[in-house]
């Protein structure tokens, strides 16, 4: 598969022929592309001019063996590690070389919104996670010629991804970072991203996928469904959205819902389908077998779930802990829910930069 590179600057787009990047390559942040032409899909459909958004921060050692991969969650981008990347934080790009990348339909990255016809919006092809690792594998052998990654740090649909490159290449990950998300989604998620899923296509204007404008009714009702579940009982008892200077928990939803107004509604669902449909047992080989899977990784793994949360609740991570060889289990002490992983609580900001610097030394 004949694949390109293509760096992208605020100002100019640069394009770079060569497969292969230079080892001292210090992009510290520039929106990059790896082209990687007709992408064949885990469905058995094939993407064409498919590309993989990503960044990366400090420098590759001249053996290759500094790198550290952190794959996107749903709704966010390869911003959302920032607040574990820098000096004195867990991921130090003087230390390490650091790959973000962004999920395929996150709106960088090949997804609804920005592929012409015939797979635009709706008939955009359903993407799998291992997909996603795929995508990123090519990226990271062919683009980098790295042969074995330190580490895949990762939240949420992140983690789902870190998980999968435990099962999918075992001999090329040291260790994994799966935090607030786990190896497969359960019933109780699948049917919560139905009702999720349901705010956009309960709103007319969704028209099926081919909207002319924005779905802007089903977006602010998707921003309800997040808003109420993003973090915990206790957060609420406390009424700590006031923090964010929030008067009220109106005011709350309705400031949340800015955030999601920017998102487009196809790549939303297409996210939260390639979410409700992951397992890592339906990894080639495994015929199903969830936890053949799990005891078959070999990388130190470091499962950090949040104490509340509601996306995925602790009981499944600890469950997994049982079952990978040489798992350590590490609760989030946070009623912050899902969001102690995203960086807006500074005692959880401390937390996971201590616990993952720990677990590297």
């Amino acid at each position: 598969m004949n694949t390109r590179h293509v760096l992208l600057s605020t100002a100019t787009t640069l394009i770079c022929l060569s497969v292969a990047m230079s080892v001292s390559v210090t992009s510290e942040g520039d929106h990059q592309e790896l082209l990687l032409g007709n992408f064949h899909l885990e469905s058995g459909a094939t993407l064409p001019d498919a590309r993989l958004a990503y960044v990366t921060y400090g420098t590759l050692n001249t053996t290759r063996t500094n790198a550290i991969l952190l794959p996107s969650w749903y709704g966010g981008d390869h911003h959302g590690y920032d607040f574990l990347i820098g000096p004195s934080k867990a991921l130090d790009p003087s230390q390490y070389f650091i790959i973000a990348t962004d999920q395929f339909a996150d709106g960088l990255s090949s997804s609804p919104s920005n592929t012409p016809p015939p797979f635009a919006g709706p008939d955009f092809p359903q993407i799998a996670i291992r997909d996603n690792v795929s995508a990123t594998h090519q990226l990271i052998t062919e683009v980098f010629g790295i042969e074995r990654l330190v580490a895949v740090v990762g939240f949420s649909m992140g983690a789902q991804q870190a998980l999968q490159w435990a099962v999918s290449h075992p001999e090329m990950v040291d260790a994994i970072v799966a935090y607030c998300g786990n190896a497969k989604e359960y019933p109780f998620g699948i049917a919560r991203l139905e009702g999720a899923k349901a705010s956009i296509t309960a709103d007319a204007a969704w028209d099926n996928g081919r909207y002319s404008e924005p779905p802007e009714t089903g977006l602010r009702t998707l921003a309800r469904h997040w808003a109420a579940w993003g973090t915990s009982q206790e957060w609420w008892r406390q009424e700590l959205f006031r923090q964010s200077g929030a008067n009220s928990v109106e005011d709350w939803v309705r400031n949340s819902e800015g955030y999601w107004l920017t998102k487009d509604a196809n790549n939303l669902l297409s996210q939260a389908v390639t979410w409700q449909t992951h397992n890592v047992g339906d990894t080639p080989g495994f015929n199903g077998d969830f936890e053949g899977a799990l005891r078959s990784i070999q990388a130190r793994v470091l499962l950090m779930p949040s104490a509340t949360d509601l996306y995925f609740p602790p009981e499944d991570a600890e469950y997994e802990s049982t079952l990978i060889p040489n798992a350590e289990f590490l609760m989030i002490p946070s009623i912050w829910g899902h969001r102690a992983g995203i960086g807006t609580n500074p005692a959880d900001v401390e937390f996971l930069n201590d616990a993952i610097k720990q677990f590297f030394e």
